[in-house]
């Protein structure tokens, strides 16, 4: 099979949810001798001008990877905008002159959707990762019974837009990361004809991770509840740092609450000594301190898969995650791997629970290991998308 997977940037260095989704996906499918290329737009990543062709058009490889990318078309980033902070805002329901906008002035290449029509009988599917962006959008438009789609889908306003709605139909395949993402789905679209299944996503196996090492490196002797990723507010890390915050003042603790991970988060002016913002770390002094936690917390409501908290179940520790995201919540059940929080009392309740706890803790994390094995290491993850898109090719 030769299939050509489709995202609006891509490079082997940048980080993102679906970046990092695809990254693996392509790396271990080369591995295993799958005919591939990466197709998107001279546009350098999701932060940059998606005005600007950083990359040079063309052919090119990446770490084995091929990666063929197409100039993008100039867009009206104002009237974009416009749109996108009502989407943001969840002023829905938006016209569909509005939709139209934000789907027309979102990043687009129609170089790529030539390519892909030109050559469609060279290909035997594309494969387009994440739903909200144009190369997406018109991608699928033009070969849409070659295409199948990693939505990455999670509860938020774009996801019921009508024009993804009208769009996803026409579908060969969807590819869903969890289950509630896959019910998500068929509550929002009509996939009576698309061939739509629960797959999941490849966790890389962790190298041994050494708490001590951690500890001594950033000379942090105290425990501490660990949070990894960006820190913007669609995470709920603010939420995370003034609950922390309520429950040193309320217990008498030496315990910390360490931050990793790209973007700033407010730090009350009495818990500076207590919270620790550590910025971007070595990825072995990111798995070391997954070990080093006593907890780690993902309170994030919006997620399609969470890649930091099944690190942490590789690397033997319990999760907390919000009552708010079904994903998350859906994974610590399944997994026997943690507890999960709707309010405050209950995070403090939570977290109580799992410090004074410690052998049930790390079973827990023992158990969300044995979880991940089984369910997203890369032999089983390449083995059912292998056995899926050959299913749909030879239908």
């Amino acid at each position: 099979m030769r299939i050509g997977f489709v995202i609006p940037w891509f490079a082997m260095n940048i980080s993102g949810g679906a970046e990092t989704e695809l990254r693996g996906l392509v790396t271990h499918f080369h591995a295993a001798g799958m005919d591939l290329e990466v197709l998107t737009t001279c546009v350098q990543q999701f932060n940059s001008d998606w005005n600007v062709d950083y990359y040079k058009e063309g052919l090119s490889v990446e770490e084995g990877i091929p990666i063929r990318r197409f100039p993008v078309r100039q867009r009206d980033t104002a009237a974009f905008d416009a749109v996108n902070i009502r989407l943001m805002n969840n002023d829905m329901p938006l016209t569909d002159e509005l939709e139209h906008t934000f789907i027309k002035e979102c990043v687009n290449s129609p170089a790529l959707y030539r390519y892909m029509k030109e050559h469609a009988s060279e290909y035997d599917l594309y494969v387009f990762i994440p739903y909200m962006f144009g190369t997406t959008y018109y991608g699928v438009k033009a070969c849409p019974r070659k295409s199948v789609l990693i939505p990455c889908l999670h509860e938020e306003s774009y996801a019921h837009m009508r024009v993804f709605e009208r769009c996803f139909r026409h579908l060969a395949g969807m590819i869903f990361l969890s289950e509630p993402e896959g019910e998500l789905a068929e509550r929002l679209y009509d996939l009576s004809r698309v061939d739509a299944r629960v797959l999941g996503a490849g966790v890389d196996d962790i190298p041994e991770a050494d708490e001590a090492r951690f500890r001594e490196k950033y000379k942090l002797e105290e425990p501490f509840v660990l949070y990894a990723g960006r820190k913007d507010a669609g995470k709920n890390v603010d939420v995370l740092v003034n609950y922390f915050a309520e429950y040193r003042r309320r217990h008498t603790t030496d315990l910390k609450l360490v931050l990793i991970g790209g973007g700033k988060v407010a730090i009350p002016s009495d818990q500076k000594e207590f919270i620790l913002d550590l910025g971007f770390l070595p990825v072995q002094d990111k798995y070391d301190a997954y070990r080093a936690a006593s907890v780690f917390c993902n309170p994030s409501p919006h997620e399609s898969f969470s890649i930091v908290i099944m690190e942490s179940w590789l690397a033997g520790r319990p999760v907390l995650v919000s009552d708010d995201c079904a994903v998350t919540k859906n994974f610590v059940k399944k997994a026997m791997g943690g507890l999960y929080f709707q309010n405050y009392h209950e995070f403090e309740g939570a977290l109580q629970y799992l410090l004074d706890h410690p052998v049930t803790a790390a079973q827990m994390g023992e158990n969300g290991k044995e979880f991940v094995k089984a369910n997203f290491s890369w032999d089983v993850i390449v083995k059912k998308y292998m056995d899926y898109f050959a299913g749909l090719i030879k239908n």
